[in-house]
């Protein structure tokens, strides 16, 4: 990454990394001021952070920010036929980066349409954290341990973008040996800390205050 600096506190819209940030102080000061031990937020926040993402990856899509996947020229398998072609392979009509070839007629400012289709994994991640945060909802009022649902929220956001970057552009760097992305790093890391996260809360298996 040439610029960090740059890349955190962008206004571009391609990278959440400065609101996350600025997001967690906040919050954590917030806490503090209040009384509301750093856990329980954590996991009260978990839900809300998992179901904000997917909607902000509906953003990325409409907008054609360039979180898009690799091409996909392949067929729709027969058994996923029932599904809408757009959901199989998108060309990212009017993106805002401008990439792909010019479309014929258009007048605008993004008149752009990529030359290939690809694998629209905005809407993937978008499905699956939806389908995440059901789940993490769902759990909520049964776990009875501060900082344990947010290590289970770790877990599935580590395990949902580890697995997209399989199908997405991105930057790859050859790490002893292996091919890997930034954001398959950071998701490995995102899963180990909430693996951790949830065997030292199960054993230490702190009781919520009633």
């Amino acid at each position: 990454m040439r610029d960090p600096v740059e890349a955190i506190f962008s206004f571009s819209g391609l990278t959440f990394y400065g609101g996350l940030i600025v997001c967690t102080i906040t919050l954590l000061w917030y806490g503090k001021k209040n009384g509301i031990p750093p856990l329980v937020f954590a996991d009260a926040a978990a839900p809300a952070v998992m179901l904000g993402y997917a909607i902000g990856r509906i953003g990325c899509h409409v907008s054609g920010d360039g979180d898009w996947g690799i091409v996909n020229t392949m067929p729709m398998p027969q058994w996923l036929s029932f599904l809408p072609d757009w959901l199989w392979a998108y060309d990212y009509p009017h993106n805002v980066l401008n990439e792909g070839i010019h479309i014929e007629g258009c007048m605008g400012k993004y008149c752009s349409v990529l030359e290939n289709p690809v694998f629209p994994t905005p809407l993937y991640e978008t499905l699956t954290c939806i389908l995440f945060f059901l789940v993490l909802w769902a759990i909520r009022k049964r776990i009875k341990t501060h900082g344990l649902l947010f290590s289970i929220y770790l877990m599935l956001n580590g395990t949902e973008r580890f697995f997209v970057e399989k199908i997405r552009v991105n930057e790859v760097y050859h790490i002893f040996g292996r091919n890997i992305t930034q954001a398959e790093i950071i998701s490995v890391i995102l899963f180990l800390i909430g693996t951790s996260g949830v065997i030292y809360f199960t054993r230490k298996a702190q009781p919520l205050k009633r």
